[in-house]
């Protein structure tokens, strides 16, 4: 069974879904790699290192995935290839690929996936479950994500952000609030502290208390904690609107007294959740700014515009995307450990074992039928039409 690796083309990602590392796990367990020429190299990977690792080396995309039985990738197929046609056009049907892919956001690609008939599975989906955290790949990329986004507010934030002993006097710490503790907030949380920021956070689940505490941080308690405020997979639930009003009311004085606000709340599958409105933007200082690490799934502040920081009131609003790809290398890493655990788990002898009973083969899942991919023809003709595996006139 043959796997492929193919260059991200989404315009700014940097990562790629495997590594050397990662491609000696997959040949031990008896899988064939390719990998595209320049996959690896905005993440430090030469073609030279994949070759050393035991892969082949695929001229392009076309070639590979007409070769490839299973997919891996670190973006979901990109709308156009460049050629005027999506990413999964070129994609042979009754193949598998394994992805971050959000549905939700992406119908039109699931659709298509469907279509096909590839068994595509979404990294995002993976279970929080024991057995499954070496697979977590979103709680990789939060981590990131989470630390980016206090070096981001750090780099734009007019002072300092420790308390410093100078000829002018004592400099106070400049003051960070966190809201959301999943895991990007978390770190976020131990990075500002980490820079000497005096750091507060609030999470609308009172179980992390704790985490944020044993951090350094200050948790805020509000009235409106409640013990089903969390999921069965660890993640905060969706709240009603009249909840979210009340939050929003109490969190608005700290918002008004904090240098930089760094936002981290999502819902897998829904819209972000609106945790600060105009209002509570122009209640900052001057000089003040929000970091919205939620600005690609509709952002947690009202003038959150994705990749763009815009100013208002004299306080910046910045709503970065992508994040996991400014550090190219460790996120490759990280991704790479993560994408290759799932993948062996799936492989048998050689083979995809997709067990209807496994929930990390069903949580994940979103297109495809159970049975595994049906593998290229021993001696097949290499020409052939990417996306049907039916050979070409020539």
């Amino acid at each position: 069974m043959i796997v492929g690796v193919p260059q991200e083309i989404i315009p700014g990602e940097k990562r790629v879904a495997l590594v050397p590392e990662g491609v000696e796990k997959l040949i031990e367990a008896d899988l064939e790699v390719l990998v595209q020429s320049g996959a690896g190299e905005k993440a430090g990977y030469s073609d030279a290192s994949y070759e050393k690792a035991g892969a082949g080396i695929e001229a392009d995309a076309a070639g590979l995935y007409s070769r490839a039985d299973i997919v891996l990738k670190v973006r979901e197929p990109a709308a156009d290839s460049g050629s005027g046609e999506g990413e999964v056009e070129s994609f042979r049907n009754d193949t598998a690929l394994i992805s971050f892919i959000f549905p939700a956001s992406n119908p039109e690609i699931v659709k298509r996936l469907e279509e096909k008939n590839i068994r595509c599975f979404a990294m995002e989906l993976m279970p929080r479950i024991t057995r499954a955290q070496s697979m977590d790949a979103l709680s990789s990329m939060s981590s990131i994500a989470g630390y980016q986004a206090v070096l981001i507010a750090a780099e734009i934030l007019p002072k300092f952000f420790p308390m410093l002993m100078t000829a002018a006097g004592t400099i106070t710490p400049a003051r960070v609030l966190v809201l959301g503790a999943g895991v990007a907030g978390l770190q976020a949380i131990a990075t500002a502290k980490r820079l000497g920021a005096v750091v507060e956070a609030y999470d609308i689940r009172p179980v992390v208390k704790e985490q944020v505490e044993s951090l350094g941080a200050k948790f805020i308690e509000l009235e409106v904690e409640t013990e089903d405020a969390e999921d069965s997979g660890g993640y905060a639930t969706e709240q009603g609107e009249e909840t979210q009003e009340k939050i929003r009311k109490l969190l608005l004085e700290r918002i008004a007294q904090s240098d930089a606000v760094i936002t981290t709340a999502l819902v897998p599958g829904k819209k972000a959740p609106l945790l600060m409105t105009r209002e509570m933007v122009e209640a900052m200082s001057a000089g003040a700014l929000v970091v919205d690490l939620a600005a690609e799934q509709g952002g947690n502040c009202e003038l959150t515009e994705p990749g763009k920081t815009i100013e208002h009131n004299g306080v910046k609003v910045i709503g970065p995307v992508d994040l996991p790809s400014t550090m190219a290398v460790h996120a490759s890493d990280m991704y790479s450990r993560n994408i290759s655990t799932y993948l062996l788990h799936l492989v048998n002898d050689g083979k995809l074992n997709l067990d209807p009973e496994d929930e990390l083969v069903t949580g994940p899942r979103v297109s495809g039928k159970m049975d595994p991919p049906a593998e290229k023809e021993p001696g097949a003709d290499e020409e052939s039409e990417p996306g049907t595996g039916e050979p070409t006139d020539g």
